[in-house]
């Protein structure tokens, strides 16, 4: 998760248990705007076998079904499904197997969004990022008819607008919402957690990482100047925060949750 950083400094941030393992989350974000319902991103799901997820520990008491629920409303509920990127902690919950062992989409009355140039990116992908990309998280989205495409050339989902990064993988999509008179950014893979601002600090995942750092670095800047809230979603302890700057590049200024907007 911290590329060629040593874990002597991650670890200060992020730490690890007897196997090197670290807690990560994934957390989604449902907005709300008239008569739309618009879930960004929608976790791991549970179609691949126990050998897939015996290599990611999971664990808690949260689902996507129990929290939206919890904020009062149900999987058929959801308008949209706005899909950052296809790697399979990201959209792996939107198709799930029927008692016939068929998929079916888990929001049937739902869009799901992604953009051109990141679904050929993932439907053909590159050996480094193969393992990431499941056909069977993917395929049942455009067979079913469900799968629309993101003009990226207007920059806007109209309820929001879109911030696109490549280091990670091709054309990620990161949401920019107003919200009370102020901005959240959805971080999506630009940023996991508070312990990556630094900017050396970049996943091994990455398919670029020098791109990444850049991209990074010129977002980390505007998001100093602007005061924007920074939407985390595979931080397990923190949910949102800002950045400042400082002496030594832009570093953490708070931590807090959503709710307390």
């Amino acid at each position: 998760m911290f590329g060629v950083v040593p874990k002597s400094l991650w670890s200060r941030t992020n730490q690890a248990d007897e196997n090197n393992l670290c807690t990560w989350s994934m957390r989604c974000l449902l907005i709300e705007d008239g008569d739309r319902l618009i879930l960004i991103d929608n976790g791991i799901g549970d179609k691949q076998n126990e050998k897939f997820f015996g290599h990611f520990h999971l664990h808690g008491e949260d689902s996507l079904t129990r929290s939206l629920n919890q904020a009062g409303f149900g999987e058929d509920d959801i308008t949209d499904v706005f899909l950052t990127h296809l790697h399979f902690d990201h959209c792996g919950g939107g198709v799930r197997y029927n008692q016939q062992g068929k998929p079916e989409m888990t929001f049937k009355n739902a869009k799901y969004w992604s953009n051109e140039n990141h679904w050929q990116w993932a439907t053909v992908p590159n050996p480094r990022e193969k393992a990431s990309f499941l056909s069977e998280n993917i395929l049942p989205m455009q067979e079913s008819g469900h799968l629309h495409f993101i003009d990226l050339d207007k920059s806007s989902f109209g309820v929001f607008d879109i911030i696109t990064v490549d280091g990670h993988t091709e054309k990620q999509m990161l949401p920019k919402i107003k919200y009370k008179d102020q901005t959240i950014v959805f971080m999506a893979d630009l940023l996991p957690s508070t312990g990556h601002i630094p900017l050396a600090y970049v996943m091994g995942y990455d398919t670029r990482p020098l791109l990444t750092m850049d991209e990074k670095g010129k977002f980390l800047n505007e998001a100093a100047d602007n005061g924007y809230i920074l939407y985390l979603e595979h931080d397990s302890v923190n949910e949102c925060c800002t950045v400042k700057h400082t002496e030594k590049g832009v570093r953490l200024d708070k931590v807090f949750s959503l709710s307390e907007l």
